[in-house]
Parts: structure tokens; C-alpha cells; sequence
């Protein structure tokens, strides 16, 4: 029998029910809620702001009136256009890859590359903190799946000791929800030594770490013969939409003709694509957006540390405070509200239980007064960010 009233009722009780509203943007930091309030906000995936750069906007602009609104059809039926083209291409040639493949979004590209090289016999290896499409592709690819600790080398080579055919170790390149970087390098000497392939998805790390913000990867010294599948998406630090695996030629070409999600569903907007490009030459050649966004967290963390805030050890664009219970972040956040900042609690089960945290998240886009009156609010607040 289904109780729906019953499992909703247990979701609010809990304080896990979550509601989504209409916010319109007036600009890359700024929303305005539905009564006309507005907001700055610490809770978007904008790391540079780029959703709002002119050079940005006007390509999309252009894109449109070039090619409409829509590409009509999948990549291998007639929906590759010309801008999907470059931007594969310019992708690669950022990274030092060979080849680089589109997917209409994040979670379909991870669904689709694992599913894509895994079946029965196969053993992917996971951080227990990955990304739910991460989790989800390895529980749907039909491979065996082992977690192991959190960035902890040693536990995944205990975990790599099971038989199996082949051996996928897979991890965030930063955590979304801690903000950490994955100790990649001992990540891939333990695959290596296990006779494994180390997948890394990116999401979080390309824009904002690394020389031309080409993410966690090349902060670690490490290349396509390191880590032949770099999984990155185009609606956070590109500021557009999408997603995109990068590799050598044959792991790409593989990928390609078996993964579902790339074959089956409708190519984004050329449009989109043509924007991506103009953001793409952004975070490649202007490095001002990425040193003004690292002195803003610097700035942030200094703060905070002054604050005795429960801070997490992140150097990325994510600054998680940990407050515990999920009804007293829920609260936290909406007292911030009510002085006019946007910080959203993020609750079990995205986080483990009993570590519910306002997920604070920096833009190039704010300036150093914004950061301050932030600060300034959690000040205020600081009483209610001592829930265990």
C-alpha cells in the first residue's frame, strides 16, 4: 500500500522536506524572490560569474540567431552541429586530451560512461562522498561496487583485492558538498598497483584550480595517460549548461558508441554551445576572475576562523559550516534570509546525518563588501550555528 501522506508527513517531521521556488536573476549574484525581495546570494555553482558576462551572453545571443533555439535531434542523427564541433575540439586542446564528447548534462555523462565500460564481473570502486550520479551509475552499470572511505588510498586498495575482469576507481575531483580536493596522486599509484583505470569527474575543480583553470587534474601534475577519463560539466564554473567527457581517442570512441545517454536523448541547443566556447576562451586566457575569486575565499575563511565558525578544510569556491541537525541548518539559513542573504542548508541524505551545514559557495562575481556583510550575518546568527 502506498502511504504517500504518511512518507511526506515523515519528510517534514524530519525537516528534510524540500520545496523549490521561482527566483529571477537582476544580476550574477543577485535573485529576486516571488513577494519581490532581493537577495545576495552564497549558494550557486557560478565560480566566475560567467553566466553573466557579456562576452557570454552576447555568443548565446549570436548562437540563436544562427542556428534557433533547439538542435531538433540527437548528436548522431542530425543534431551535431558545427558550434558542438569547436567546442569538443577546444575542450580537448584546453586539457591536453585528444578528444572530448558531449552530454546534455552532468548526470548523463557519468550515467553514461560507466554504464558504458562496466557490466557483470566489473568492480567500480567509489568514494563513499561522490556525487549521487556517481553512486547511481556505478549501482546501475550492473558491475559490482565497493566504497571506500573518504579520500583514504589505503582502505581502497583493501578494497581493490576483490576479483574481478576489469577495475574502475572512480572520485570527484572536489567534493560538492566539502569542498576537498581528492588526494588524486595516491589515488592512481593505488589503482595502478591494482591493476585499475582511475575515473575522475571534475565538476567542481575545472575553472577554478589549476593553471588556465584546467581543474584538479593539472593541479596534480596529472594527464589523459594518468587519468584517461575526465569527466567535467559546463553549468558551474562555464556558467552555460552541459557536460562533456575527455580522454584519449579509443576510451572516448568506446564511450561514444556505447553509452545510452549520449545516443538517446536530444544534443543541447548549438547556442548553448556557442556560449560555452566564449566562456571557455574566459577561463583559458583571463586569470583575474580566479585569483579575485581565491582572495575572496581567503578572505571568507579568515573571517570565519575569526567567527569560531565550524569550517571544513576546503580551499575550493565551496565553504561548508557545519551546524548538525538538519532543522537548526534549515533555521540558520532562514534567519540569513531575513537579513537578506541566500544560504542554503543542505540535509541528510546529501550529506551523512548529523553533519546538515550551510553550503556557502563564492563567485568572481561578488565583491569583497558582499563577502564582509556575509560575514556580518553569520555573526549575527552565531548562537544558532552551535547545534549539535
Amino acid at each position: 500500500m502506498w502511504d504517500l501522506d504518511g512518507e511526506l508527513s515523515e519528510l517534514r517531521a524530519a525537516g528534510l522536506e524540500r520545496r523549490s521556488r521561482a527566483l529571477e536573476p537582476l544580476d550574477a549574484v543577485t535573485l529576486r524572490t516571488p513577494d519581490g525581495n532581493a537577495l545576495l546570494a552564497f549558494c550557486s555553482n557560478d565560480y566566475l560569474g560567467l553566466s553573466h558576462a557579456p562576452e557570454v551572453v552576447a555568443a548565446f545571443r549570436a548562437g540563436v540567431d544562427r542556428s534557433g533555439v533547439g538542435s531538433g535531434a540527437a548528436h548522431l542523427v542530425t543534431g551535431h552541429r558545427p558550434e558542438h564541433e569547436a567546442l569538443e575540439a577546444e575542450l580537448a586542446d584546453w586539457l591536453g586530451c585528444d578528444r572530448a564528447l558531449l552530454f546534455s548534462t552532468g548526470y548523463m555523462a557519468n550515467l553514461g560512461v560507466i554504464a558504458a565500460l562496466l557490466g557483470r564481473g566489473d568492480l567500480v570502486l567509489q568514494d563513499r562522498l561522490n556525487h549521487a550520479s556517481l553512486l547511481d551509475a556505478g549501482l546501475l552499470s550492473g558491475a559490482r561496487m565497493q566504497r571506500y572511505r573518504h579520500a583514504d588510498a589505503a582502505h581502497l586498495a583493501d578494497c581493490m583485492q576483490r576479483a574481478a575482469r576489469r577495475r574502475l576507481v572512480v572520485t570527484d575531483g572536489v567534493f560538492s558538498m566539502d569542498g576537498d580536493v581528492a588526494p588524486l596522486v595516491d589515488l592512481l599509484e593505488t589503482a595502478r598497483g591494482n591493476e585499475g583505470v582511475l575515473m575522475v569527474d571534475d565538476a567542481h575543480g575545472l575553472g577554478v584550480l589549476g593553471d588556465q583553470g584546467r581543474g584538479s587534474l593539472a593541479e596534480a601534475g596529472l594527464g589523459q595517460c594518468d587519468v584517461p577519463l575526465l569527466v567535467g560539466t559546463l553549468g558551474k564554473a562555464f556558467g552555460t549548461a552541459g557536460a562533456f567527457v575527455a580522454g584519449p581517442d579509443q576510451w572516448i570512441e568506446l564511450v561514444l558508441q556505447k553509452a545510452r545517454t549520449a545516443i538517446y536523448t536530444t544534443a543541447s541547443p548549438p547556442a548553448v554551445a556557442a556560449a560555452t566556447r566564449a566562456a571557455l576562451a574566459l577561463i583559458r586566457d583571463d586569470d583575474g576572475r580566479r585569483q579575485h575569486l581565491h582572495a575572496l575565499i581567503r578572505r571568507f575563511r579568515d573571517g570565519a576562523d575569526a567567527l569560531g565558525l565550524r569550517l571544513m578544510p576546503s580551499r575550493t569556491a565551496i565553504q561548508p559550516v557545519v551546524v548538525g541537525d538538519a532543522g537548526a541548518a534549515v533555521a540558520a539559513s532562514r534567519a540569513l534570509e531575513r537579513r537578506g542573504l541566500l544560504v542554503t542548508a543542505i540535509r541528510p541524505p546529501t550529506v551523512p546525518r548529523g553533519s546538515a551545514r550551510l553550503r556557502i559557495t563564492l563567485s568572481a562575481a561578488h565583491g569583497e563588501a558582499q563577502v564582509d556583510r556575509l560575514l556580518d550575518g553569520l555573526a549575527a546568527i552565531r548562537p544558532m550555528l552551535e547545534a549539535e
